[in-house]
């Protein structure tokens, strides 16, 4: 499976930076390279997004 990360504030995306992995803010969905898991996404959201953004995980697999 995979799985993006979206702000429901924004509507950006958190994603691995695809050349060093790094998180970084994205708008667009296929620039938004997905998690393999979901407790990947759920580290992602604790370690890297503030609560304001109401971070929503969302399943690529369900679209």
């Amino acid at each position: 499976m995979a799985y993006v990360i979206q702000s429901a504030y924004t509507g950006a995306f958190l994603a691995p930076d695809p050349e060093d992995g790094q998180p970084r803010w994205v708008m667009l969905l296929r620039e938004a390279h997905a998690v393999p898991d979901y407790e990947t996404a759920v580290e992602m959201i604790e370690d890297h997004i503030d609560p304001f953004h109401k971070a929503q995980i969302v399943d690529l697999s369900e679209l």
